[in-house]
């Protein structure tokens, strides 16, 4: 696969943040546009081969860092504030920039691990500009939705880590090798989630149970093979807070990615089959409003 570079779409500009907008723009101007948001703490760049893969099956594919991540300024440090609201507040903005640009195209959120939960959270505060969101192993942090013992060290290590965060003003995860560094509010929102099962942003007063209790979009879940941050029980919590939105359940698994390896993150050097259910699954969307198969397993 020719090794396609970004085009910048622009800069969305987030209080004192700046996020650069990237695509590779399909030919076709009325192709589904696949806005892809990424895990805690990884940067846009490693989602290249999806991105390239996602164009070379007819998509559109748009790429953002996070608020404070990657080539996002400024970084996220010691006195840099913001949470889960401040990351859909940013997602709403780069839907904006993409409807500019995109005007004929049907936009879709594809969202990994957190960028999920950003996606679902967009989605239900703001009905109707997105036809699809995508759960890409990505799931509820609430221990409860993890199986056995991993649920209870689930719970330890989210409030921990909240902990530690509000002492050190910030999140050092590149010591810890998990997350990256985050501001402190992110932290607390996740771990909030992680203790309560519920979504309470700090800073927002919007509902967001109820909120995604009456969200109608296409809804799609894909599991991975290996993947112990995001099993099928807390990806099925998650989307089961969608409970209007018909949703297509998907698993990948290394036989049909024809991978020995894939797990929360790895799945990224092996997606051309599941590209291939997100642009069926989108055109299905484009076409009826909905998916075909809703809720198949």
């Amino acid at each position: 696969m020719a090794d396609l570079t970004l085009t910048e779409l622009g800069v969305v500009s987030a209080g004192d943040h700046r996020l650069r907008v990237g695509a590779l723009a399909a030919d076709d101007p009325a192709a589904p546009v696949v806005i892809v948001l990424p895990a805690m703490g990884v940067p846009a760049t490693y989602y290249g081969p999806f991105l390239r893969e996602l164009h070379a099956q007819g998509c559109s594919a748009v790429s953002v860092d996070a608020r404070g991540q990657g080539a996002a300024t400024p970084a996220a440090d010691r006195g840099v504030r913001f949470g889960y609201q401040d990351l859909v507040d940013d997602a709403a903005a780069v839907v904006d920039l993409v409807e500019r640009e995109f005007p004929h195209a049907p936009r879709f959120l594809v969202g990994h691990s957190l960028g999920g939960q950003i996606s679902l959270l967009f989605a239900a505060a703001h009905p109707g500009r997105v036809r699809g969101v995508t759960l890409l192993a990505s799931g509820s942090v609430w221990f409860r939705s993890f199986p056995g013992l991993q649920g209870w060290k689930n719970l330890i290590a989210t409030q921990t880590v909240a902990v530690l965060s509000a002492v050190l003003g910030y999140w050092p995860g590149e010591r810890f090798g998990f997350g990256g560094r985050q501001p402190a509010g992110i932290m607390r929102d996740w771990a909030r989630q992680g203790r309560t099962a519920r979504y309470r942003l700090g800073g927002s007063k919007i509902d967001y149970e109820k909120a995604l209790r009456e969200l109608d979009v296409a809804l799609l879940t894909v599991s991975v093979e290996g993947d112990e941050l995001a099993p099928e029980s807390s990806v099925d919590h998650l989307a089961a807070k969608a409970v209007a939105a018909p949703r297509t359940r998907r698993h990948y698994s290394c036989e049909i990615a024809g991978a020995t390896k894939l797990g929360h993150y790895a799945w990224v050097y092996n997606s051309g089959e599941l590209v291939g259910w997100i642009k069926d699954w989108a055109t299905a969307a484009r076409r009826t409003g909905t998916t075909a198969d809703a809720d198949r397993s």
